[in-house]
Order: structure tokens, then C-alpha cells, then sequence
């Protein structure tokens, strides 16, 4: 009996000399020149006015695109440096019949998503003295994002321009300044951070920064509840959650020597754990000379990047069955150099079992990238702050990563995984 796929085969193998349609194949093995760029030409083709629309080989060449054969797509991966092969009718029906016969899927990406990045805008007078690896990795790969911060959140601009991606970086929502207090409360970039955040709070009508930062919390939690796609890297998973638990800062968890107020008695049995994204039944450090917020983290990460103790595994999905955390673990490799963050892992034993653990670091209960699901919407949250950079000590930002060193960074592929993620056509399930 002939199977969909065969029969397929034979029209296309029949009819290929009259079908004006032929394809331009993105491998994203080891074959690759630019497995960054890679992304930024797939998001391009999804873009107005081109809108072409793209399939996403889930597991096939470490992730490839297929994308169609045209002139301007031709020249604009020539521009950007990225490697693609010409196939026909029949070669890609050969492929087709392999993903069909192996843990392999073909997804289709329907739209360029619409990003928005969570910092303070470029005009700011204040600027953190850190980068942000996802902001690094959308400007090399030119992928367009808007920038949007307090103000614009509470007007509620992520509804109003309806965002498809929002992506958190090195951020706490917990009013505790990064827990930078111990060690730079007397540096002038510190300070500054506090004046602006008391500004912005008092302008907002909040008393406390932690209660500002707790509602700006709850509103990236009801943007993902009513369908949004959430990424968040380093601090800011983690403090999200502690934030949302303290109950978006009614409950006060901030050391007096922070905000000039007692911490809430018994604060650890009040916290409401129904109200995070995923952590559960974690101790908090209100305590401002320790420089950790919670047992989430892994308190003591290894400082040498050639011991490979930080180093973390990929976990490989059934690409037919469970599309999506496998569209976010593509990659040309399944080990991935560590790295270090102010949250470099997670604790499994913090993470709800209805999240998908989607990497962790082997042989330890630490997991370093996970996936869930929060009523219509989605978020990823991924720990440390720079794939290419080991600690990137505070200071460092001055000298942004340049990843023309680091074309093939299989820790930034998790972060464009994501991004492409919210493009994809939701396919029916099958029975």
C-alpha cells in the first residue's frame, strides 16, 4: 500500500518539470557559515512586504529552512553571509519522505512575530552597566524590536500594539536593585538605578519600588494569561516569580537597609506560590549583604569555563508529538557550554512538574532551560546572562560580545529558537 508520502513523490516526480516552484534549502548543521544570521535571513522572508512563507525542518540538518526560491531572497543571504542549497521538487520530496520516516517534523512559519524587548529606552540618562544577550543577538541578525518599559506597561502597550514576543533580561521585580547593595551601593551607576526607579515608581502612583515592580510583574503575567509569548533570561525568570509570590509586592520581603522598611513578619509562610509562572515552595534571602534572592539558583557555580561543570545538556523531543519543545531546543549541538548569570540554574526542586525541563546541567538538580504553558500563552525561561561571555562581570557591558567571534554560538541558537517560535502555524492534533 502506498503511503501520502509516496504518492507525493510520484506526482511531484511526474508533474516537477511544470511546477515553476523550486527551494532554497538553510542547513543549520555543522555544514553553516553563519547559523545566526541564518535566522535573521528566515525572519526577513516572514516579513512585510514579503510575508513568503517558510518551513522549519525540525530536527532535519540541525533545524533547517526551506524557504522559497526567489532572486531577492537569493541576494539577501548572500548579503548576510548565510549558506543555503538549491533543491528541486524531487529533492525535496526525498526529504519529505524522511521526515516522515524518522523523529523528524516540517513546521510551517506563517508571520514575522512582533518583538518588544523589556529596558529602559536608548534616551535614557541611565544605563545598566551590563548588556542584554538577546538585544545583542536581535541587532546582529537584524531583527527589528521595539523597546518598551514602566510607563509604556501600565498604559497597557503590549495589548495596544499586540506584541507577539516579549523578551525580560537581567531585571528584578522584587525592589531589591539587583541585590547589588553589599557590593556597589556606593558606586555612582548604583545609585543612579535607585533614583530612577523611586522616580518612575512615584510617578506611577506607587509608594514602594517593590509594589511598582510587583504590578509591572502581574501585567507581564496577565499579557502571557491572555496569549502572549514570554522569554526571560538571567535574574528575571527568578524574580518574577518571587515578586508575583510576594504577592506583586504587598508582602514585604525588602530589607529595611534597602527600602527603610521592616521586612514582613512570617513572610515565608505568606508567599503565593498559585500565583507564579512555575516556581514553587522556594526559601527567599531578604538578607542585603548575600548576593542571592532565593534557593532557585544554583548558589555556588564553578568559575572555570574549561572544567565544563556548568556545561548543560539539550534534551531531544518527539518532533511529531511535541512540536514545540522541540522547535526550542534546534540546534547543530546537544552539549552547550555553561555559563555563568546573577541566576545561572534553576532548581528542579522549585519548578512545578507541569514544566517542561528542556535542558539541565548533567548530574546535578539543576536545570538550565525550561518551558510552560500559562492559560492562552507560553514562556521560556532561560538562566545565566551571556551564551559567549562566562561570568560577564558587572562592568563588562562596556564591551558588548561581538558575535562575529561566535557565528555558530549554540547558547544564542536557544534564544533565536524562541524568537521564530511564535511564528509557527499551530498544527492540528493528530488522533
Amino acid at each position: 500500500m502506498y503511503t501520502k508520502i509516496t504518492v507525493g513523490f510520484l506526482v511531484l516526480l511526474i508533474f516537477s518539470p511544470l511546477l515553476p516552484a523550486q527551494w532554497i534549502l538553510v542547513p543549520m548543521d555543522e555544514s553553516q557559515t553563519n547559523h545566526l544570521k541564518a535566522y535573521g535571513l528566515t525572519y526577513w522572508t516572514l516579513e512585510t512586504p514579503r510575508e513568503y512563507s517558510v518551513k522549519w525542518l525540525l530536527n532535519y540538518r540541525g533545524g533547517a529552512f526551506l524557504l522559497v526560491d526567489t532572486p531577492d531572497i537569493r541576494k539577501q543571504s548572500y548579503e548576510m553571509g548565510v549558506n543555503f542549497e538549491s533543491l528541486s521538487n524531487i529533492d525535496y520530496a526525498t526529504i519529505q519522505t524522511e521526515i516522515e520516516t524518522s523523529n523528524m517534523d516540517e513546521i510551517l512559519l506563517e508571520k514575522a512575530p512582533k518583538v518588544a524587548v523589556y529596558r529602559p529606552h536608548d534616551n535614557s540618562p541611565y544605563r545598566d552597566p551590563w548588556d542584554d544577550a538577546v538585544k545583542i543577538v536581535m541587532d546582529y541578525a537584524d531583527i527589528p524590536y521595539d523597546t518598551v518599559w514602566d510607563e509604556e506597561i501600565i498604559e497597557g502597550v503590549l495589548f495596544a500594539k499586540e506584541y507577539d514576543w516579549l523578551h525580560l533580561h537581567h531585571e528584578d521585580f522584587t525592589g531589591q536593585y539587583g541585590k547589588f547593595y553589599a557590593s556597589f551601593r556606593d558606586q555612582v551607576w548604583y545609585q543612579q538605578r535607585v533614583r530612577m526607579y523611586q522616580d518612575v515608581a512615584q510617578k506611577s502612583g506607587f509608594n514602594s519600588v517593590a509594589r511598582h515592580k510587583g504590578h509591572i510583574a502581574k501585567l507581564i503575567r496577565d499579557y502571557v494569561v491572555r496569549g502572549g509569548f514570554l522569554f526571560a533570561m538571567c535574574s528575571a525568570p527568578e524574580t518574577l516569580d518571587i515578586a508575583l509570590a510576594a504577592d506583586s509586592g504587598r508582602i514585604d520581603i525588602v530589607a529595611p537597609e534597602i527600602d527603610g522598611t521592616p521586612v514582613k513578619a512570617n513572610y515565608q509562610s505568606k508567599l503565593k506560590f498559585d500565583q507564579t509562572f512555575t516556581f514553587k515552595d522556594f526559601k527567599l534571602y531578604p538578607n542585603p549583604n548575600r548576593y542571592e534572592f532565593s534557593n532557585i539558583d544554583n548558589p555556588q557555580p564553578e568559575l572555570n569555563p574549561l572544567s565544563g561543570v556548568e556545561d548543560f545538556i539539550l534534551f531531544e523531543f518527539a518532533a511529531k508529538h511535541d512540536p514545540i519543545p522541540t522547535m526550542l531546543t534546534q540546534n547543530h549541538k546537544a552539549r552547550i557550554s555553561g555559563y555563568l548569570g546573577q541566576t545561572t540554574s534553576f532548581n528542579k526542586n522549585t519548578i512545578h512538574q507541569s514544566t517542561t525541563i528542556l535542558a539541565e546541567i548533567e548530574g546535578t538538580e539543576y536545570a538550565k532551560y525550561i518551558h510552560g504553558n500559562l492559560g492562552k500563552g507560553t514562556f521560556t525561561f532561560l538562566a545565566g546572562h551571556d551564551p559567549e561571555d562566562y561570568r560577564h562581570l558587572v562592568g563588562e557591558g562596556r564591551i558588548p560580545t561581538n558575535l562575529n567571534l561566535h557565528k555558530h554560538s549554540s547558547g544564542y541558537r536557544l534564544i533565536l529558537n524562541n524568537i521564530l517560535f511564535p511564528a509557527a502555524k499551530k498544527k492540528p492534533q493528530k488522533t
